[in-house]
């Protein structure tokens, strides 16, 4: 899947790199303009918080944390002077079983693509623990 690069005066436009981040979180691929050379990742997943600084050790972060393709069911946007915030819903198989996981981004952008971004992750959900999520029926919408 190719996306365009679409320039609005000296940044790129919001709705393309929120675009372009969900092709990465679905296929691993860093997009070119995606991330600056110089981008700040502050990841926190569960119990843990991880940093890391320019475009390789942030593409790393994700790969060696989450290495299988995704499916992207549900996602939004919107932009913030200067960048984009991001949810997203993520399931991916893996030993043999389905994964699901919610996560949400504070993306601020640049010339270059993000140059910092923020995740806070839910944590990774079996099989089971979605299963008795579904069971509990307390869900009103998916977002």
């Amino acid at each position: 899947m190719k996306i365009a690069i679409h320039q609005s005066g000296d940044v790129a436009q919001p709705s393309v790199l929120a675009e372009k981040f969900i092709h990465f979180i679905r296929t691993g691929e860093d997009l070119p303009g995606l991330f600056d050379q110089d981008v700040f990742l502050d990841f926190t997943p569960p119990h843990w918080r991880l940093q890391s600084l320019g475009r390789d050790d942030a593409v790393r972060v994700r790969h060696e944390g989450h290495p299988w393709p995704s499916e992207v069911p549900h996602w939004r946007s919107a932009p913030i002077p200067n960048g984009f915030v991001i949810e997203w819903e993520e399931v991916w198989r893996n030993d043999g079983q389905l994964w699901y996981c919610r996560e949400m981004a504070w993306c601020q952008t640049g010339p270059g693509g993000i140059v910092s971004l923020a995740v806070y992750c839910t944590g990774d959900w079996d099989e089971k623990l979605v299963a008795a999520h579904a069971l509990a029926g307390c869900m009103l919408q998916p977002l």
